[in-house]
């Protein structure tokens, strides 16, 4: 059980110190680590403090370029966009594809929502309330926005699903599925249980294994992800960095 590939690494452009490396330091950890490929996908725009700037992006693109002549790994350029209203809406304009490779997405706190409604039922209601026992209003709301953006963008990857943000897992998971978004099971933190991980398996729910590293020392550190998938037997032809290398072109044509 090899892990070739990980697709969720930060760097210094997610700004305030948020991300610690360079773009060469993430590839050169990864090289050393075996990974044959990684994608850098710092903040979202829209985060008011850690995002990336959309006039940085080029400079990213760059280091990207730098970095894969230095070190030989393959880099994909991505953001880890932040959901942003009820209705679906995330933070990345048609424009921003002209560099994307790979789009994460993923709900965060401290960030510009669309309205002061989207403020208050999103930001404020998941901050204020429980994370562990949300009222049915608050679950099928949060449910909702994430079906919704699912339909709406060709969004590769859910990160860090229920972070701060309880929905229906498994409704989920089968609209992702539907559009060949992947759920990740990230080295730090995975906030469903056992038994909605391996109904997800049994339906066909395809994942990917992610450090959501912020210092390079961290890439390519999923232990927490590759343990559950052990324990829990899920197969890996099901998890699609492991012993081989994912596409992401296909949504894009």
């Amino acid at each position: 059980m090899i892990l070739l590939g990980d697709y969720h690494t930060h760097t210094k452009y997610s700004r305030h110190r948020h991300g610690k490396g360079t773009v060469l330091e993430n590839a050169s950890v990864a090289l050393n680590k075996g990974l044959k490929q990684i994608a850098i996908t710092d903040h979202g725009f829209n985060h008011l403090i850690y995002g990336v700037r959309r006039k940085d992006m080029h400079n990213v693109k760059e280091d990207i370029l730098n970095a894969r002549e230095v070190t030989g790994v393959d880099i994909l350029l991505g953001v880890e966009s932040n959901l942003i209203s009820c209705d679906g809406k995330v933070d990345v304009i048609e424009q921003d594809f002209e560099y994307l490779d790979i789009l994460l997405m993923g709900f965060h706190r401290l960030v510009k929502m669309k309205s002061i409604k989207d403020k208050f039922d999103l930001s404020y209601a998941n901050m204020l309330g429980s994370p562990y026992k949300p009222s049915a209003e608050r679950l099928n709301r949060n449910t909702t926005a994430f079906l919704k953006a699912l339909d709406k963008y060709p969004i590769d990857v859910i990160t860090h699903l229920n972070y701060g943000f309880p929905t229906d897992t498994l409704a989920v998971a089968r609209m992702a599925k539907d559009k060949g978004t992947l759920v990740e099971l990230n080295g730090k933190r995975i906030n469903f249980t056992d038994q909605e991980l391996e109904i997800m398996a049994s339906e066909g729910v395809k994942f990917i294994v992610n450090s959501d590293a912020h210092s390079p020392q961290r890439v390519g550190e999923c232990n927490n992800a590759l343990n559950l998938i052990f324990r829990l037997g899920i197969p890996l032809s099901q998890v699609v960095n492991i012993d081989k290398l994912p596409k992401f072109t296909s949504k894009r044509g």
